[in-house]
């Protein structure tokens, strides 16, 4: 039996899941640290996911050491890795990426990038190989279906992969981590997708002192 095709994003209390976009090879590049823009990215994103940082398994996947916080974030977290059989992600996401993910990228499945660019399976330590797609998000997500066997697919982002997912019908459900942040302007999680062509159904809400998560089931109108 497939699994689920799901998202889970960290959002601020205005709306926004991301701050506004600085170019990928500016974000982690020494010489553009000074940047106000990089560092204004930097700062607002770390705010936005500060809660995760602290967590046990978010400590231990990334190999920053032992210990950390247990609790229902810690919980929440570990349940998504543990569901997912394998990720979709855009490139932009993937070129963000590349330069700060540790040699064992903390993925652990396959990876589906949809792209324009023409690339070798690119296979990380640990478990994690990266695919990339030329032909559409439908073509990464049967692959991705038939990587993953009975566990769940996971879109992993960028703001604009996970709406073009969730605007033609193919997510099944999925949970947003609210931030006690306010950005103004950035990302918005909704922006492009049609609201009339989606119905939700609210199927869980849990909070710690520092997040609410919020998980919703997706049908169609």
């Amino acid at each position: 039996m497939a699994g689920k095709v799901f998202f889970s994003v960290t959002m601020s209390l205005d709306g926004f899941m991301a701050p506004e976009s600085v170019p990928p090879e500016d974000a982690f590049s020494p010489e553009k640290q000074d940047d106000p823009d990089v560092r204004r990215w930097m700062s607002k994103w770390a705010e936005l996911q500060a809660w995760a940082f602290p967590q046990r398994w978010f400590r231990e996947n990334l190999k920053l050491g032992e210990g950390g916080e247990e609790g229902i974030d810690n919980d929440i977290a570990r349940a998504t890795y543990e569901r997912t059989g394998a990720s979709i992600m855009g490139k932009r996401m993937f070129d963000l990426g590349e330069p700060t993910w540790p040699e064992e990228a903390p993925f652990h499945t396959p990876v589906f990038v949809v792209t324009h660019e023409k690339r070798d399976p690119w296979e990380r330590p640990g478990g994690t190989t990266f695919h990339f797609v030329n032909d559409g998000i439908e073509s990464a997500l049967t692959q991705a279906r038939e990587a993953a066997g009975d566990r769940d697919v996971r879109i992993a982002g960028g703001g604009e992969t996970i709406q073009e997912y969730l605007d033609t019908g193919l997510v099944d459900e999925f949970s947003v981590t609210l931030a006690p942040v306010l950005f103004g302007t950035g990302i918005r999680l909704f922006d492009r997708v049609d609201p009339a062509r989606l119905a939700l159904d609210q199927t869980r809400s849990e909070a710690s002192s520092r997040v609410t998560h919020l998980t919703y089931t997706v049908g169609k109108r």
